[in-house]
């Protein structure tokens, strides 16, 4: 190891899948002092070292606790006065209700807030907006509606902050606002009771990752925090935010934020929660999708995450804050059967747009790709984004459309080190857009279908050197550390799960295993391969490549006796009460490069 940085990691200039592959610099002294305090194999030191954790960082890195993390709310602006108008609607009686985005951070959220009321004696009114019929954020028509039905306090989750038009007439009918949001915002905030936003210009709590989720958790722990100072009426026995901490973690890892810092604990300690199963809907959901055993970061982002999803994509808004909240086995049950359904339509549906929009957007030069077709479903237009992001790797923009007459709705996926919420904000203000915003990797936006061409050449004008440099970032695959295929063991994995939850911003660990020979290559499933990978000494290791039976890698892994480098994630692999270790193939080079 020690190579320098601008050189290719093994000579891997290009990959069977087309990427560089660089080596993580680590601090070998570093690397030697975490192997030695905390008893880590060297590779899993190495990997804390290049991942910038100290020696005097690495046992609260290891071991994430929330009370190390937790943030004093009242470092977030109008915290306080969200805390109030919170806590006195309870104390009060007052009626409420929770309007939220129809994605899982917005049902995460809603449903922490309805379940904290529930425990307190009180009842928390949900209103979804529908995504064809209403589209995203509060509007001048759910307020009208909420009013009418004797509403008094508004907490709208997950979107809001933007919302000046929508919550001018909030204030005209007499109605009380919290926003509870994480978008960015480029001006002042709309006139509230309080918005509470981390990435509102104004606010200095530096916790700007968080989801809205996690603005919930810590609004909730300002709201016990007012309670037992005003001596509220069972505020010496106070609903625990902690007990939902499993569904703070699922909007956390389902809306790709970084798992850094307060995050990381917020993740590692609610995936704790998600396996004691205290959540009926959670747990009939994991149990419909065959993995009723597993709580891992896995399962809250492709296994619950989609599937709760799918309900605001192509089915009613509410089913997923519906099957989060539902304390009953059989109403969980039911609505997690529903989604289950839901979901398997959806993958459908996506697969048809995602071969269409494959088409249009290979080959396209243009730093930033906008592809769409007013018969695509606006419900699946940010998954599609997403595989054409990962396939392009460069920002990409999916429209479609509710009806052929309709607007066109888009969705943008981006890739690090490009702002593309700014840039469709931007977008918005220049009047390309009818409304448009998001953060710095995702992005949604409502547009008249004739401005497309226009909307484009503003994006490449203001994205392009950019997106040019994050590109060749994008291209780029991070190698941790070296190893032989005898050291991938249960011991290796038991001490790199200690350096997890990985996911957004603390990626999964990538090990090159250097000159290995395919001993063994089988075609599983669909598209899969099944391995044997072995070294020159004789020691080897099984190991599973996903979807590359048909493409040039896998030609070369099924080629006999080839000898690759490879680049892999090690695995727990569980299989009829057995354990074993083995490698999850991510990237192969001929040895020979």
């Amino acid at each position: 190891m020690g190579a320098n940085r601008d050189e290719a990691f093994l000579g891997v200039e290009r990959s069977l899948r087309g990427l560089r592959w660089r080596e993580r610099p680590a601090d070998p002294q570093t690397t030697q002092t975490l192997a030695r305090q905390h008893r880590l194999p060297e590779i899993a030191a190495r990997l804390l070292a290049a991942r910038g954790v100290t020696p005097e960082e690495a046992g609260r890195f290891l071991d994430p606790r929330l009370r190390d993390w937790f943030p004093d709310p009242s470092t977030f602006k109008d915290m306080d006065p969200a805390a109030e108008a919170i806590e006195e609607a309870i104390a009060l009686g007052r009626r409420c209700a929770v309007l939220a985005d129809y994605d899982v951070d917005g049902a995460t959220s809603a449903a922490q807030l309805i379940r904290y009321f529930r425990a307190r004696g009180r009842d928390l009114q949900l209103y979804v907006p529908d995504r064809l019929a209403e589209g995203y954020g509060p509007s001048a028509l759910a307020f009208e509606r909420l009013k009418a039905d004797g509403v008094e306090l508004v907490i709208t989750v997950d979107c809001g902050a933007a919302a000046e038009g929508p919550l001018k007439a909030a204030a005209a009918l007499g109605l009380e606002v919290v926003v509870l949001d994480h978008h960015l915002m480029s001006g002042p905030p709309p006139p509230a009771r309080a918005v509470v936003n981390p990435n509102r210009p104004d606010c200095e709590s530096g916790h700007g990752a968080l989801t809205a989720a996690g603005v919930v958790l810590v609004t909730l722990a300002a709201v016990n925090r007012l309670a037992r100072k005003n001596g509220s009426i069972g505020s010496n026995n106070l609903p625990d935010p902690i007990a939902t901490l499993d569904l703070a973690a699922l909007g956390t890892v389902c809306d790709v934020a970084p798992l850094t810092g307060f995050n990381r604990a917020i993740v590692a300690q609610g995936l704790k929660i998600l396996g004691q199963k205290r959540n009926p809907g959670l747990t009939a959901l994991a149990a419909v999708a065959g993995r009723a055993d597993s709580a891992t970061v896995y399962d809250l982002g492709f296994v619950l995450g989609p599937r709760l999803n799918a309900g605001g994509r192509i089915g009613e808004a509410n089913l997923a804050t519906q099957l989060l909240i539902a304390d009953a086995a059989e109403d969980a049950a039911r609505l997690a059967d529903r989604l289950h359904t839901l979901n398997a339509e959806r993958r459908q549906i996506e697969a048809d747009i995602v071969n269409e929009a494959v088409a249009l957007a290979e080959g396209d030069p243009r730093p930033v790709v906008v592809v769409g077709a007013r018969h695509w479903h606006p419900g699946v237009i940010g998954i599609v984004a997403g595989r054409l992001k990962e396939r392009l790797r460069k920002p990409v923009i999916v429209l479609g459309s509710a009806a052929p007459d309709e607007p066109a709705k888009g969705s943008g996926r981006s890739i690090t080190g490009v702002n593309l919420g700014k840039a469709v904000a931007a977008a918005a203000r220049e009047g390309l857009l009818m409304a448009g915003g998001g953060h710095a990797m995702a992005a949604g936006l409502t547009m008249d279908w004739a401005k497309v061409e226009p909307f484009q050449d503003f994006l490449a004008e203001v994205l392009g050197r950019e997106t040019q440099d994050s590109a060749e970032e994008a291209r780029a695959l991070s190698i941790d550390a070296l190893a032989a295929p005898g050291a991938v063991t249960l011991s290796l994995v038991d001490a790199l799960e200690r350096i997890g939850p990985f996911g957004a911003g603390h990626p999964d660990p990538v090990l090159a295993l250097p000159s290995v020979r395919v001993k063994f290559a089988k075609r599983v499933g669909e598209n899969h391969l099944r391995l044997t990978l072995e070294d020159s000494r004789g020691k080897g290791v099984r190991g599973i490549a996903f979807n590359c039976a048909n493409e040039p890698i896998g030609e070369a892994l099924q080629t006999r006796d080839a000898v690759v480098h490879v680049a892999v994630r090690v695995k727990r692999n569980s299989y009829q009460g057995n354990e074993s270790a083995e490698v999850e193939l991510v990237d192969a080079a001929p040895a020979s490069l």
